[in-house]
């Protein structure tokens, strides 16, 4: 019986797959459980309506990250923190503090597409990368000053 898969299944095949299986699997298995549907003209078009669907919502997705890339592109950051004489700082900055900071200036960023290595724990000037998109990154300045 061939069957069109709604979601990854290891072993069988990936989402929007067509693939032939064992009549009792899918049966028994595939369907009750909603991992697959039966291939018919009405699924098939249903899964191809749905595939461009999602490839519409990803241009809208990449589209708002290419834009706030833009913004990000010549942005300065400032940070004032309390730091001791020798210019480090009694805490640290890591993404959280980053996202927040950023969200004061306006700009939306999540939190996890901050990569630091490790966090900030000296004053001076450091570039972060920020990963908008899987196809989408930009490096901001950051400049973390005494109160």
């Amino acid at each position: 019986m061939e069957v069109i898969l709604k979601q990854d299944i290891v072993g069988i095949g990936k989402a929007n797959a067509v693939v032939k299986v064992k009549d009792g699997f899918a049966r028994n298995f595939l369907i009750p459980n909603n991992l697959a549907v039966p291939l018919n003209s009405v699924n098939l078009k249903n899964m191809e309506a749905e595939k461009q669907k999602k490839s519409l919502q990803a241009q809208k997705v990449r589209k708002e990250a290419e834009a706030l890339k833009e913004k990000l592109m010549n942005f300065s950051l400032t940070i004032p923190v309390l730091a001791q004489d020798d210019e480090k700082l009694y805490g640290s900055i890591g993404p959280q503090e980053l996202a927040g900071a950023l969200k004061e200036e306006g700009l939306q960023v999540d939190k996890d597409w901050i990569l630091l290595d490790e966090p900030i724990k000296s004053l001076g000037i450091y570039e972060v990368p920020l990963k908008l998109h899987p196809e989408v990154s930009v490096k901001i300045k950051v400049w973390i000053v005494k109160k």
